[in-house]
């Protein structure tokens, strides 16, 4: 599979990505059971926005300097496609999480570490899923078609079933998890596991954060074979795949926490989610037929998710004028 990233290139960005790590688990959040404010998850959400910008600033001005101008213009949008359709997605996931944490009860300052685990085997996950997606593609190039047919029966089942609500009590997971491992009924601090003195001996007890993590974790894997198929549709460079996805995965702590107290405004974000699904998977299956710049591509999936977060937000302000009027009278 052709590629512009280079030994140096991928050296340097997961070196960036390490540090970025760095900051994300240590920095962020501050210590142990912190909340995280409103003003802090938006400023660490507007930090990891202008790093990955930065990214494909210079991803540019290094294109542009040794494969010409056409290139640099072309890897750097194909990029900032991939990147705005991977953080939209995101988007879907930090929602199913604040019902994860809202089913278990999980107060914010303890949903700091289920996150730093979450986005930890986010990025192993997912490199490893496009490593092997690449490879599949490099070998069959009919799996386009395959996931373009995915793609588009997503995006209009997510369509049809934006209002439902996913039953969490009687969850298969979850009651395989509780019926196979001794569970507490409460939760214990950061705590996943606790051990407890039964009988005469200790035995070892896992507490609702670790159903929590393992939600999380499984979560993600549903996400991410919704959301690297899509990103197929805009390129097929592994460079171009692997960094725009884990950019946007980054930052998704910080956006989740911006997120958390905001979530009701955003009602009709699925709906414009699954017309970004519709669309990706229309792309892939005329990838053959009709050569879709990846400009275009930007500019749609932009218009699509800015329409469905300014509709969003009136309706929310329509909705809260109604209460108050309803109120007052």
């Amino acid at each position: 599979m052709e590629t512009i990233g280079t030994g140096w290139m991928w050296a340097g960005f997961f070196g960036i990505v390490l540090a970025m790590l760095a900051v994300d688990l240590f920095v962020v959040g501050g210590g142990r059971q912190h909340r995280v404010s409103f003003r802090e998850a938006a400023t660490w959400s507007a930090v990891w926005v202008a790093v990955s910008l930065a990214f494909a600033a210079g991803l540019w001005g290094y294109l542009d300097g040794t494969l010409g101008r056409e290139i640099a213009n072309r890897k750097a949008l194909e990029f900032l496609t991939g990147y705005l359709i991977e953080k939209s997605l995101a988007v879907d996931n930090v929602f199913v999480w604040l019902m994860l944490f809202g089913f278990f009860a999980v107060p914010l300052e303890l949903q700091k570490r289920v996150l730093a685990f979450g986005v930890l085997g986010a990025i192993v996950l997912r490199t490893a899923m496009i490593f092997a997606g690449v490879w599949l593609i490099a070998k069959f190039h009919w799996i386009l078609y395959v996931f373009g047919a995915f793609l588009l029966f997503t995006g209009v089942k997510m369509w049809w079933f934006a209002e439902a609500q996913p039953d969490l009590a009687n969850n298969p997971l979850i009651r395989w998890l509780r019926g196979h491992m001794r569970i507490t009924d409460h939760l214990e601090g950061e705590r996943f596991f606790v051990m407890r003195r039964e009988g005469g001996r200790i035995v070892r007890y896992a507490t609702p954060l670790f159903l929590a993590l393992v939600l999380v974790e499984i979560s993600d894997v549903i996400f991410a074979v919704d959301s690297i198929p899509a990103i197929f549709a805009i390129t097929t460079d592994p460079f171009i795949v692997l960094t725009s996805n884990i950019f946007a995965i980054l930052g998704l702590r910080a956006m989740y926490f911006l997120l958390a107290g905001m979530a009701d405004r955003f009602s009709l974000l699925k709906y414009g989610l699954a017309l970004v699904l519709v669309f990706i998977g229309t792309k892939m299956l005329l990838i053959d037929v009709i050569k879709i710049p990846a400009l275009v591509s930007l500019v749609v999936v932009a218009m699509i998710i800015g329409g469905a977060i300014v509709l969003s937000l009136r309706r929310a302000a329509g909705a809260a004028e109604t209460a108050g009027e309803e109120r007052g009278a």
